[in-house]
């Protein structure tokens, strides 16, 4: 547009030189004297110069005046009433935007970016108000968890002061049950306090060569101890070669193998759970499977179970409840290890989750 605005009056005054150099062709010269030929430019010649470089500085600002008005101001003004309701926060307000993008403008491509600008604007803003929605939302179900936990705990101590449990075994078993939940309790508060960290993208990490079946032996160890408590068998096998390596973060892993089994315990629906954990060789990888014999999971559900605060129908329905952030936990740090995860389940029978780590193999220099 702005290369028209500085051609036209080129191309304006090219056409008027041209009709004077015609008219000059068509002169018969040879019939005039010198001094009259003289008189003559100097007195019609220049009078009719003058008139047609005033006619087509008329026409070309009465032409540039109308197209600058349609096509700048009138643009211009359009934007601006655009800004305004972006700044209002309407990001419903558009722009037109021509389609064919060989044919656009300066104006055009600032339009264009208009667009592109509120539709990210838009896009953030709903993001914002998912997010703190799914926040509330998450505050909500972890505060509902922890009042069954607390109220347990205050009851079976009640029991013992009171003396209600006047027997050694009664005693065992209400010492067990608020070590229970004490421990649900406090995965609840940690899953609170580690989501600000994985939401703001900020989860400390400290990588280092792990052996596999040195780590997974001190953690079945440590988890048949908590298993026992909860009357649930522990299964584990392992067919690693013994000085298999991964570069992982213990203290990660450890959050992921529990953040598995705590979901599997808070859906475990059978008189006798029971929790297999098998750790298997993928050639240039290890798969490490965690599966229950819980309530298993649908198959509509059973894509969305690592999005973040997704839960599903029978959770929704179930007085267990859940925060839904900590499956998306486990698949965040599983990627970041540059591994990956999925889960397999059959509905009222069994789920298993599934995650593949890389093994680490020492460069040889030749």
């Amino acid at each position: 547009m702005f290369i028209g605005i500085s051609v036209i009056p080129l191309i304006m005054a090219a056409v008027g030189f041209c009709a004077i150099y015609s008219f000059l062709a068509h002169v018969p010269i040879y019939s005039l004297e010198f001094a009259t030929m003289e008189r003559f430019i100097s007195k019609h010649m220049l009078k009719d110069i003058i008139v047609l470089f005033i006619l087509i500085l008329v026409i070309t600002g009465a032409f540039l005046s109308r197209w600058i008005s349609h096509s700048v101001f009138s643009k211009i003004l359009l934007l601006n009433e655009a800004m305004k309701n972006v700044a209002d926060g309407n990001f419903e307000y558009q722009l037109p935007v021509p389609e064919n993008i060989e044919c656009e403008d300066e104006m055009d491509s600032l339009y264009r970016n208009y667009e592109e600008m509120r539709l990210r604007l838009k896009e953030s803003a709903l993001e914002k108000i998912e997010s703190e929605k799914q926040y509330r939302e998450l505050v909500s179900n972890i505060t509902h968890d922890l009042k069954t936990p607390i109220t347990s705990i205050k009851g079976y101590v009640e029991g013992i002061i009171d003396g209600v449990a006047n027997t050694p075994e009664k005693q065992e078993k209400y010492i067990k049950t608020i070590y229970t939940k004490a421990n649900d309790m406090d995965r609840l508060i940690n899953e609170l306090t580690y989501y600000s960290g994985v939401n703001s993208n900020r989860i400390p990490y400290n990588f280092r060569k792990l052996n596999v079946c040195d780590y997974f032996n001190d953690c079945v160890e440590e988890l048949g101890i908590d298993m026992d408590s909860r009357g649930i068998r522990l299964n584990y096998s392992n067919l690693l070669s013994p000085d298999t390596v991964v570069i992982a973060d213990a203290e990660q892993m450890k959050k992921v193998i529990n953040n598995i089994i705590g979901n599997s315990l808070k859906y475990m629906d059978k008189e006798q759970g029971v929790i297999d954990i098998r750790i298997l060789d993928e050639n240039d990888s290890i798969c490490i499977e965690i599966e229950d014999n819980g309530r298993g999971i649908s198959a509509k559900d059973l894509p969305n179970i690592f999005d973040r605060f997704y839960r599903t129908d029978a959770s929704r329905n179930s007085a267990k409840g859940g925060s839904g952030i900590g499956l998306s936990i486990v698949k965040k740090i599983i990627e970041d290890h540059g591994g990956y995860i999925w889960a397999t389940s059959k509905e009222r029978e069994s789920t298993c989750i599934h995650f593949v780590l890389r093994k680490y193999q020492e460069v040889v220099n030749e």
